[in-house]
This record gives structure tokens, C-alpha cells and sequence, in this order.
């Protein structure tokens, strides 16, 4: 529940207080933490305390007691000193660990419910319940943000999560699988589109400077009530894999701008290739060369528009001409034509999609 080092550092500052030595046991005589050496002897005075029925007990210089949590007894205390104040210091140790004990139960229980709900492993009459108990509201926006570590390092990603935001201002930070860190934000209402992105971009910027980590942000929708909130999750998820199939040069992906590539992702494979085989028959063009589609992609960027498309590539207009003339050879779509462009824009985001999918089975 509480490491031994936690356990250590408080005793450790009591005793600097108070100038009594403490010592933290198990049920079973281990010594957890203590301020002074231990003997076998001790170990059997708290094995025998600790069958007892006695709250508190005295022997010697040696203050024993309790530390109950749900009316369980969990740890056995010693306070350890002839100072007269020792057993009322004694109380107030185990008053601490007490407190100690219900906040890190307490957060524990949160990220386990938080990872439950983005999971849809809760029933309704649960959330419910279970937020009352951790005191979370019901009734707050919040949104949903995947960030992925481009170079695989998700633990220290997490760490630098949970230092920008709080539980206090209705922030939780989680894992559901170890390639990504969760994060469920709490948001002002009516927070737009523009606030959300700046959310992203901040998480992205602050991770990049301070860890040199690159990372890749998505989020989902905002909704309203805590139910809701595993919605915003698979969107921010099918962003995630949208945009790692469709739109690899971005770094912030939001659900409500996937556009097409949304309805490709949800389109079963057979369907997909069907419209490829429409689209270019049984002479389906090699893998179209890298100069090419990067044409593509700037002339699709300028709006069709050729001048400047030719201005940004630093190429003249006619040898831009040219590229599109030995397109329309190979696939049979003059991009110069909107209807064409549209058909070999969809046509170049699903061949993406079926290769993502072979890589993924392979």
C-alpha cells in the first residue's frame, strides 16, 4: 500500500520532532522502516502483540500500537523511548500513517477507476457509487488525451504527466496498456476546439523541452457527464490510429478533423480493395515513386492550384505539367481535374490503409 520508504522518511521526521525513536512492523514481526536497530527479541514482542486483542501495549521502553485501516489492524507501531510523551507520540505516529495510508489507498483506487471506466468495465450504478466514495464529480467537462512516446518511453512520459497535472483541479493521469499515457482533463465550459489543441500543444512542447522526448498527442471529444467519458477515449484512440495511418507528419491529431480518413479506417478491407480494383482496373500502377507523391500532396495542399504549388517546389510550371501528364499515364486521373483529384486522393489513402493492415497482420 505504502512503500517502505515513504514509511521511512515519515517516522524519520517525527523523530526529529519529537526526539523518539520509531519502529514500522508487519503483522508477522517484519521490520518495514524503524529509527533504531532491531533485535529478534522486538520482533517476537510485536508477533505476540500483534495476536492479541490489546489496541496498545507497553513494555519496557518499547510502545506498541496498532495502526488500524477499515477497522483492520495493518502495521504494529513502536515507540520506543522512557520519555513519558512516548505513547502519546506514539498516537500521533499512528494517526499519521493512518492518514498516509487512506490518501495512498485512496489514489490507488482512483487510477484503478479511472482505467476501468476508459475500459468500459463498470456497470452504471457503479461509476456512480464509486465516484462518491473518491469524491470525483459526475457532472464536469472532460476530455480524453493519448499521448504516445515517439521514442518508446512511456514511464518517464507518465512522471512528467502527473507533475503538470493535478487530481486537485479534477486531472487524472493512467495507463491502460504500455504504450501510451491517459490523460482525463477537466475542462472550463465551453472550452473550443482552439483551447483543446492549445491543451495538446502544450503537453507536446513542455515534454519535448524538459525530457527531449517527442511525443504525439490525440484527444476526443469533450462530454459532460463521467459516464461518458470511455467515449472520449475511443475517439482519442481512433485518432491515435488514424492519424498513424493517414496523417504520420502530424504531431496533434483531434477526432472531430480526421475528415475522410475516419470513414477509411471503419471500412472492412474487402470493401477497400474492391474500390481500388474499380478505380484502376486490373492495371493497378506500381507503387507510385516518392517525387510524385510528393507533387501530390503540395498540389492537394495549394488547392489544385498549380502556380503555386510549382512556386513552393521550386520547379517551373511546365515541369510540373509534365509530372501530372506521367501520373495520369500510369493511374488514368488528371489531378488538374477536381473529380479526379478526389478519386486519387481517396484512392492513395486506402491503398495506406490496406498496407497498414498487412503490416499489422504480418
Amino acid at each position: 500500500m505504502i512503500s517502505n520508504q515513504i514509511i521511512q522518511n515519515s517516522i524519520e521526521e517525527l523523530k526529529s520532532i519529537t526526539k523518539i525513536d520509531f519502529g514500522v512492523f508487519n503483522l508477522n514481526g517484519i521490520c518495514m522502516a524503524s529509527t533504531f536497530e532491531t533485535s529478534e527479541e522486538e520482533k517476537k514482542l510485536v508477533i505476540n502483540f500483534a495476536a492479541s486483542p490489546a489496541d496498545s501495549q507497553v513494555v519496557g521502553p518499547h510502545h506498541l500500537l496498532k495502526v488500524m485501516y477499515e477497522e483492520e489492524a495493518n502495521y504494529v507501531l513502536d515507540a520506543k523511548s522512557l520519555n513519558d510523551d512516548a505513547y502519546m507520540m506514539g498516537r500521533v505516529a499512528v494517526c499519521h500513517l493512518q492518514n498516509l495510508m487512506t490518501a495512498y489507498r485512496e489514489r490507488f483506487d482512483r487510477n484503478n477507476f479511472f482505467q476501468n471506466l476508459l475500459l468500459d468495465n463498470l456497470l452504471l450504478v457503479d461509476i456512480y457509487n464509486r465516484a462518491k466514495q473518491l469524491h470525483i464529480a459526475d457532472q464536469q467537462d472532460r476530455i480524453v488525451y493519448i499521448v504516445e512516446s515517439r521514442d518508446q518511453d512511456e514511464m518517464a512520459v507518465g512522471e512528467m504527466m502527473k507533475g503538470m497535472f493535478s487530481p486537485q483541479n479534477g486531472d487524472y493521469v493512467t495507463t491502460v496498456d504500455e504504450n501510451s499515457v491517459i490523460l482525463v482533463k477537466a475542462l472550463e465550459e465551453d472550452a473550443g476546439e482552439g483551447e483543446l489543441e492549445k491543451i495538446a500543444k502544450t503537453i507536446m512542447d513542455t515534454i519535448n523541452a524538459e525530457a527531449m522526448i517527442n511525443v504525439r498527442v490525440s484527444f476526443g471529444t469533450t462530454v459532460s457527464e463521467l459516464k461518458d467519458v470511455s467515449k472520449s477515449y475511443k475517439e482519442a484512440k481512433m485518432a491515435s490510429n488514424v492519424g498513424r495511418i493517414f496523417y504520420q507528419e502530424k504531431q496533434i491529431i483531434s477526432y472531430r478533423l480526421l475528415g475522410i480518413g475516419r470513414l477509411i479506417y471503419q471500412l472492412p478491407v474487402n470493401l477497400c480493395r474492391m474500390y481500388i480494383h474499380e478505380i484502376f482496373g486490373e492495371d493497378i500502377p506500381e507503387e507510385i515513386d516518392d517525387e510524385t507523391l510528393m507533387t501530390v500532396e503540395k498540389f492537394f495542399e495549394n488547392n489544385l492550384n498549380v502556380s503555386e504549388t510549382s512556386r513552393q517546389l521550386f520547379i517551373h510550371r511546365n515541369t510540373l505539367v509534365y509530372r501530372f501528364e506521367k501520373l495520369q499515364k500510369a493511374t488514368g486521373l488528371d489531378i488538374r481535374v477536381f473529380d479526379d483529384a478526389l478519386t486519387l486522393k481517396i484512392a492513395l489513402m486506402v491503398v495506406n490503409y490496406i498496407n497498414y493492415l498487412e503490416e499489422k497482420t504480418n
